[in-house]
Protein backbone atom coordinates (compact mmCIF):
# COMPACT_ATOMS: atom_id res chain seq x y z
CA UNK A 1 0.00 0.00 0.00
CA UNK A 2 1.29 3.11 -0.96
CA UNK A 3 2.18 5.96 1.26
CA UNK A 4 0.51 9.20 1.01
CA UNK A 5 2.99 12.69 1.11
CA UNK A 6 2.53 14.38 4.06
CA UNK A 7 0.64 17.64 3.40
CA UNK A 8 3.27 19.97 4.88
CA UNK A 9 5.55 18.33 1.73
CA UNK A 10 2.57 19.13 -0.94
CA UNK A 11 2.15 22.40 0.57
CA UNK A 12 5.78 23.34 -0.03
CA UNK A 13 6.15 21.98 -3.46
CA UNK A 14 2.98 24.60 -4.36
CA UNK A 15 3.88 27.44 -6.24
CA UNK A 16 2.94 31.31 -5.60
CA UNK A 17 0.33 32.85 -7.63
CA UNK A 18 1.48 34.01 -10.43
CA UNK A 19 4.48 31.68 -10.61
CA UNK A 20 3.34 29.90 -13.05
CA UNK A 21 2.97 25.83 -13.73
CA UNK A 22 5.86 23.36 -14.51
CA UNK A 23 6.08 19.89 -15.16
CA UNK A 24 7.36 17.23 -17.25
CA UNK A 25 6.11 16.05 -20.23
CA UNK A 26 5.74 12.39 -21.45
CA UNK A 27 8.49 13.08 -24.06
CA UNK A 28 10.78 13.89 -21.10
CA UNK A 29 10.84 17.91 -21.68
CA UNK A 30 10.03 20.06 -19.19
CA UNK A 31 7.51 22.78 -19.98
CA UNK A 32 6.55 25.59 -17.68
CA UNK A 33 3.31 28.18 -18.27
CA UNK A 34 2.19 31.25 -16.80
CA UNK A 35 0.95 34.48 -17.35
CA UNK A 36 2.53 37.58 -19.24
CA UNK A 37 1.75 41.26 -20.00
CA UNK A 38 0.54 41.44 -23.49
CA UNK A 39 0.68 44.65 -26.04
CA UNK A 40 -2.86 45.98 -25.51
CA UNK A 41 -2.10 46.16 -21.48
CA UNK A 42 -4.22 42.46 -21.87
CA UNK A 43 -2.90 39.19 -20.65
CA UNK A 44 -1.71 35.97 -22.64
CA UNK A 45 -0.33 32.70 -21.33
CA UNK A 46 3.04 31.38 -22.52
CA UNK A 47 4.73 28.62 -22.46
CA UNK A 48 8.69 27.85 -22.65
CA UNK A 49 10.57 24.46 -22.57
CA UNK A 50 13.72 23.17 -21.62
CA UNK A 51 15.62 19.55 -21.03
CA UNK A 52 15.43 20.05 -17.55
CA UNK A 53 13.29 21.78 -14.83
CA UNK A 54 15.85 24.32 -13.77
CA UNK A 55 16.20 25.54 -17.32
CA UNK A 56 12.26 25.54 -17.92
CA UNK A 57 11.76 27.42 -14.59
CA UNK A 58 14.38 30.04 -15.52
CA UNK A 59 12.96 30.52 -18.97
CA UNK A 60 9.76 31.37 -17.23
CA UNK A 61 10.99 33.23 -14.47
CA UNK A 62 12.67 35.69 -17.43
CA UNK A 63 9.59 36.62 -19.52
CA UNK A 64 7.56 36.58 -15.80
CA UNK A 65 10.04 39.62 -14.82
CA UNK A 66 10.13 41.59 -18.13
CA UNK A 67 6.24 41.29 -18.03
CA UNK A 68 6.22 43.07 -14.06
CA UNK A 69 8.82 45.42 -16.03
CA UNK A 70 6.09 46.44 -18.15
CA UNK A 71 7.68 44.91 -21.21
CA UNK A 72 4.80 43.06 -23.47
CA UNK A 73 5.52 39.46 -25.08
CA UNK A 74 5.51 39.80 -28.78
CA UNK A 75 2.03 38.24 -30.24
CA UNK A 76 3.04 37.87 -33.89
CA UNK A 77 3.20 34.69 -34.90
CA UNK A 78 4.11 35.23 -38.76
CA UNK A 79 7.91 34.57 -40.09
CA UNK A 80 9.79 37.31 -40.70
CA UNK A 81 9.48 37.04 -44.55
CA UNK A 82 5.70 37.09 -44.53
CA UNK A 83 6.08 40.58 -42.31
CA UNK A 84 8.66 41.95 -44.58
CA UNK A 85 6.32 41.40 -47.78
CA UNK A 86 2.69 42.32 -45.84
CA UNK A 87 5.44 45.47 -45.17
CA UNK A 88 6.39 46.48 -48.34
CA UNK A 89 3.12 45.77 -50.42
CA UNK A 90 0.59 47.69 -47.56
CA UNK A 91 2.39 49.73 -45.72
CA UNK A 92 5.96 51.19 -47.52
CA UNK A 93 4.12 51.46 -50.57
CA UNK A 94 1.86 54.36 -49.28
CA UNK A 95 4.64 55.93 -46.92
CA UNK A 96 7.73 56.81 -49.38
CA UNK A 97 8.22 57.35 -53.25
CA UNK A 98 8.10 54.93 -56.19
CA UNK A 99 11.92 54.80 -56.95
CA UNK A 100 12.60 54.40 -52.65
CA UNK A 101 9.66 51.39 -53.04
CA UNK A 102 11.87 49.87 -55.83
CA UNK A 103 14.85 49.97 -53.66
CA UNK A 104 13.17 48.49 -50.73
CA UNK A 105 11.46 45.97 -52.54
CA UNK A 106 15.52 44.83 -54.07
CA UNK A 107 16.76 45.09 -50.88
CA UNK A 108 14.03 42.68 -49.07
CA UNK A 109 14.15 40.06 -51.83
CA UNK A 110 17.90 39.95 -52.52
CA UNK A 111 19.59 40.15 -48.76
CA UNK A 112 16.66 40.13 -46.10
CA UNK A 113 14.48 37.06 -46.95
CA UNK A 114 16.95 34.75 -47.84
CA UNK A 115 19.24 35.48 -44.87
CA UNK A 116 16.33 36.19 -42.19
CA UNK A 117 12.80 35.41 -43.74
CA UNK A 118 12.59 32.22 -42.46
CA UNK A 119 13.01 32.84 -38.68
CA UNK A 120 9.59 33.83 -36.55
CA UNK A 121 9.23 37.54 -36.17
CA UNK A 122 9.05 37.02 -32.45
CA UNK A 123 11.57 35.64 -32.04
CA UNK A 124 14.13 37.10 -34.05
CA UNK A 125 16.97 38.23 -31.75
CA UNK A 126 19.45 41.28 -31.85
CA UNK A 127 22.16 38.49 -31.92
CA UNK A 128 20.27 37.25 -35.00
CA UNK A 129 20.14 40.60 -36.75
CA UNK A 130 24.14 41.19 -36.00
CA UNK A 131 25.09 37.49 -37.15
CA UNK A 132 22.75 38.25 -40.29
CA UNK A 133 24.89 41.52 -41.25
CA UNK A 134 28.29 40.47 -40.30
CA UNK A 135 27.55 37.88 -42.69
CA UNK A 136 26.38 40.18 -44.89
CA UNK A 137 29.44 42.08 -45.19
CA UNK A 138 31.86 38.98 -46.16
CA UNK A 139 30.04 37.32 -47.99
CA UNK A 140 30.71 37.06 -51.87
CA UNK A 141 27.66 38.11 -53.70
CA UNK A 142 28.70 35.97 -56.87
CA UNK A 143 28.07 32.65 -54.79
CA UNK A 144 25.28 33.59 -52.95
CA UNK A 145 22.96 34.32 -55.89
CA UNK A 146 24.32 31.74 -57.87
CA UNK A 147 25.70 33.57 -60.50
CA UNK A 148 29.24 31.78 -60.32
CA UNK A 149 27.08 28.52 -61.90
CA UNK A 150 25.77 30.73 -64.73
CA UNK A 151 28.77 31.91 -65.73
CA UNK A 152 31.42 28.80 -64.97
CA UNK A 153 33.21 31.33 -62.62
CA UNK A 154 33.89 32.35 -58.96
CA UNK A 155 33.45 29.38 -56.79
CA UNK A 156 32.74 26.76 -59.58
CA UNK A 157 36.36 26.99 -60.52
CA UNK A 158 37.81 27.28 -57.36
CA UNK A 159 38.61 30.99 -57.90
CA UNK A 160 36.29 33.63 -55.65
CA UNK A 161 36.42 37.11 -56.96
CA UNK A 162 35.08 38.03 -53.66
CA UNK A 163 32.75 40.55 -54.60
CA UNK A 164 31.26 41.84 -51.44
CA UNK A 165 28.03 44.30 -50.35
CA UNK A 166 29.68 47.93 -50.11
CA UNK A 167 29.39 49.55 -47.10
CA UNK A 168 27.28 51.72 -47.77
CA UNK A 169 24.75 48.94 -48.96
CA UNK A 170 24.68 47.00 -45.80
CA UNK A 171 24.10 50.02 -43.64
CA UNK A 172 21.07 50.71 -46.32
CA UNK A 173 19.91 46.83 -45.87
CA UNK A 174 19.96 47.55 -41.84
CA UNK A 175 17.89 50.67 -42.17
CA UNK A 176 15.13 48.66 -44.25
CA UNK A 177 14.95 46.08 -41.44
CA UNK A 178 14.67 48.95 -38.90
CA UNK A 179 11.71 50.76 -40.84
CA UNK A 180 9.99 47.22 -41.28
CA UNK A 181 10.32 46.10 -37.08
CA UNK A 182 9.63 49.95 -35.85
CA UNK A 183 6.08 49.86 -38.18
CA UNK A 184 5.71 46.06 -35.91
CA UNK A 185 6.17 47.72 -32.69
CA UNK A 186 3.65 50.72 -33.67
CA UNK A 187 1.07 47.87 -34.23
CA UNK A 188 2.08 45.37 -31.06
CA UNK A 189 3.57 42.96 -32.82
CA UNK A 190 6.65 43.54 -31.28
CA UNK A 191 7.45 44.59 -27.65
CA UNK A 192 10.71 46.21 -29.22
CA UNK A 193 12.69 46.52 -32.67
CA UNK A 194 15.57 44.54 -32.01
CA UNK A 195 17.50 45.94 -35.19
CA UNK A 196 17.53 48.94 -33.46
CA UNK A 197 19.71 47.55 -30.48
CA UNK A 198 22.47 46.57 -33.55
CA UNK A 199 24.70 49.04 -34.41
CA UNK A 200 26.84 48.81 -37.58
CA UNK A 201 29.90 51.16 -38.42
CA UNK A 202 29.07 54.32 -40.17
CA UNK A 203 30.36 53.84 -44.19
CA UNK A 204 32.80 56.31 -44.64
CA UNK A 205 32.07 58.82 -47.70
CA UNK A 206 33.25 58.42 -50.79
CA UNK A 207 35.54 61.83 -51.61
CA UNK A 208 35.20 63.71 -54.75
CA UNK A 209 37.87 65.58 -56.45
CA UNK A 210 36.21 68.82 -57.51
CA UNK A 211 36.75 71.27 -60.19
CA UNK A 212 39.21 73.84 -59.03
CA UNK A 213 38.54 77.51 -60.04
CA UNK A 214 40.72 77.31 -63.08
CA UNK A 215 39.11 73.46 -64.43
CA UNK A 216 35.93 75.19 -63.84
CA UNK A 217 36.68 78.45 -65.91
CA UNK A 218 38.07 75.67 -68.83
CA UNK A 219 34.97 74.07 -68.85
CA UNK A 220 32.44 76.34 -69.05
CA UNK A 221 34.53 78.07 -71.87
CA UNK A 222 35.00 74.76 -73.78
CA UNK A 223 31.01 74.31 -73.29
CA UNK A 224 30.08 78.20 -74.13
CA UNK A 225 28.55 76.83 -77.79
CA UNK A 226 27.14 73.43 -76.21
CA UNK A 227 23.00 73.27 -75.73
CA UNK A 228 23.12 72.76 -72.50
CA UNK A 229 25.47 75.48 -71.56
CA UNK A 230 23.10 77.08 -69.26
CA UNK A 231 22.52 73.65 -67.17
CA UNK A 232 26.26 73.39 -66.73
CA UNK A 233 26.57 77.46 -65.48
CA UNK A 234 23.81 76.30 -63.15
CA UNK A 235 25.53 73.20 -61.80
CA UNK A 236 28.78 74.37 -61.45
CA UNK A 237 28.16 78.30 -59.85
CA UNK A 238 25.02 77.12 -57.45
CA UNK A 239 26.03 73.46 -56.64
CA UNK A 240 22.28 71.92 -56.65
CA UNK A 241 21.66 68.53 -57.11
CA UNK A 242 20.77 66.95 -60.81
CA UNK A 243 17.33 66.29 -59.83
CA UNK A 244 16.66 69.58 -58.90
CA UNK A 245 18.45 71.30 -61.73
CA UNK A 246 16.44 68.87 -64.34
CA UNK A 247 13.58 70.09 -62.49
CA UNK A 248 13.44 73.72 -62.94
CA UNK A 249 11.25 75.89 -65.07
CA UNK A 250 11.95 79.49 -66.89
CA UNK A 251 9.03 80.18 -64.98
CA UNK A 252 11.40 79.46 -61.68
CA UNK A 253 13.57 82.28 -62.52
CA UNK A 254 12.99 86.06 -61.96
CA UNK A 255 14.68 89.11 -63.10
CA UNK A 256 15.51 89.81 -59.64
CA UNK A 257 18.25 87.05 -59.90
CA UNK A 258 16.67 84.29 -58.17
CA UNK A 259 15.37 81.06 -58.87
CA UNK A 260 12.84 78.89 -57.24
CA UNK A 261 13.65 75.51 -56.12
CA UNK A 262 10.82 73.20 -55.52
CA UNK A 263 10.47 70.30 -57.76
CA UNK A 264 13.07 67.78 -59.19
CA UNK A 265 12.61 65.74 -61.85
CA UNK A 266 13.14 61.88 -61.91
CA UNK A 267 12.98 58.58 -63.79
CA UNK A 268 10.52 55.79 -62.62
CA UNK A 269 9.35 52.85 -63.88
CA UNK A 270 5.83 53.39 -64.35
CA UNK A 271 5.93 56.62 -65.59
CA UNK A 272 9.26 57.25 -66.98
CA UNK A 273 10.39 60.63 -66.41
CA UNK A 274 8.16 62.29 -63.68
CA UNK A 275 8.28 65.51 -62.50
CA UNK A 276 7.87 65.80 -58.59
CA UNK A 277 7.88 68.30 -55.65
CA UNK A 278 10.26 67.51 -53.40
CA UNK A 279 10.83 65.49 -50.34
CA UNK A 280 10.21 67.54 -47.57
CA UNK A 281 9.04 71.70 -46.91
CA UNK A 282 12.99 72.52 -46.45
CA UNK A 283 13.96 71.40 -49.20
CA UNK A 284 11.89 74.12 -50.72
CA UNK A 285 13.39 77.68 -51.22
CA UNK A 286 14.74 80.30 -53.16
CA UNK A 287 18.22 80.87 -54.04
CA UNK A 288 20.19 83.86 -55.89
CA UNK A 289 21.84 83.09 -58.88
CA UNK A 290 25.08 84.69 -59.51
CA UNK A 291 25.41 86.89 -62.17
CA UNK A 292 27.00 84.60 -64.83
CA UNK A 293 23.70 82.85 -64.73
CA UNK A 294 21.72 85.80 -65.16
CA UNK A 295 23.82 87.12 -67.97
CA UNK A 296 23.55 83.70 -69.91
CA UNK A 297 23.74 84.56 -73.61
CA UNK A 298 21.52 82.03 -76.66
CA UNK A 299 24.54 80.35 -78.14
CA UNK A 300 23.50 80.01 -82.17
CA UNK A 301 20.65 77.59 -82.68
CA UNK A 302 18.77 78.67 -79.70
CA UNK A 303 15.85 80.01 -81.64
CA UNK A 304 15.47 77.21 -84.11
CA UNK A 305 14.72 75.44 -80.64
CA UNK A 306 12.43 77.27 -79.34
CA UNK A 307 10.47 77.61 -82.62
CA UNK A 308 10.31 74.08 -82.65
CA UNK A 309 8.62 74.20 -79.14
CA UNK A 310 11.05 72.84 -77.18
CA UNK A 311 13.38 73.86 -74.12
CA UNK A 312 10.55 74.92 -71.93
CA UNK A 313 12.62 73.07 -69.02
CA UNK A 314 16.37 73.96 -68.01
CA UNK A 315 17.34 71.03 -68.91
CA UNK A 316 16.12 70.62 -72.32
CA UNK A 317 17.24 74.14 -73.15
CA UNK A 318 20.19 76.11 -74.07
CA UNK A 319 19.84 78.93 -72.29
CA UNK A 320 18.30 81.80 -70.53
CA UNK A 321 15.51 83.32 -73.24
CA UNK A 322 16.16 86.76 -74.01
CA UNK A 323 13.03 89.47 -73.37
CA UNK A 324 11.82 89.66 -76.76
CA UNK A 325 11.41 85.71 -76.70
CA UNK A 326 9.63 85.87 -73.64
CA UNK A 327 6.08 85.98 -75.07
CA UNK A 328 6.68 83.78 -76.79
CA UNK A 329 8.03 81.21 -75.47
CA UNK A 330 4.81 81.27 -72.83
CA UNK A 331 2.94 80.18 -75.74
CA UNK A 332 4.68 77.00 -76.29
CA UNK A 333 3.40 74.21 -74.58
CA UNK A 334 5.66 72.15 -72.30
CA UNK A 335 7.52 68.81 -73.92
CA UNK A 336 9.18 65.61 -72.21
CA UNK A 337 12.61 66.64 -71.43
CA UNK A 338 15.73 65.19 -72.34
CA UNK A 339 16.49 62.19 -70.37
CA UNK A 340 18.83 62.31 -67.58
CA UNK A 341 21.89 60.56 -68.93
CA UNK A 342 22.76 61.91 -71.95
CA UNK A 343 23.36 64.93 -69.70
CA UNK A 344 25.95 63.17 -68.10
CA UNK A 345 27.44 60.75 -70.47
CA UNK A 346 30.19 63.04 -71.61
CA UNK A 347 33.44 61.14 -72.65
CA UNK A 348 36.46 61.82 -74.08
CA UNK A 349 35.25 60.32 -77.17
CA UNK A 350 31.80 62.78 -77.13
CA UNK A 351 33.89 66.01 -76.63
CA UNK A 352 32.33 69.62 -76.79
CA UNK A 353 31.88 71.53 -78.97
Amino acid sequence: MTTPRPATSRRNRSRANGDGTIYQRKDGRWEAAGCVLAPGNTRKRVRVYGTSRKEALGKLTEKISASNLGQPVAVSDCTVSDYLTYWLNSIAVHQVRENTHTRYAACIRLHLIPGLGAKKLARLTARDVRTFLDHLRVACQYCVHGRDTARHSCCTISQCCNKRLPPLTVTYVHSVLKSALEHAVREDDLPRSVARNVKTPAPRPRRFKPFTASEARQFLQAASGDRLHALYELALRTGLRKGKLLGLHWEDLDLAGTAAIHRSLQRTHTGGLTILHTKTRASERRIALPTECINAQDPPGAAAGRSSGCGITMGGYRSRPQHHDRQALRSHQPHTPLPPPTRTRRTSSDPLP
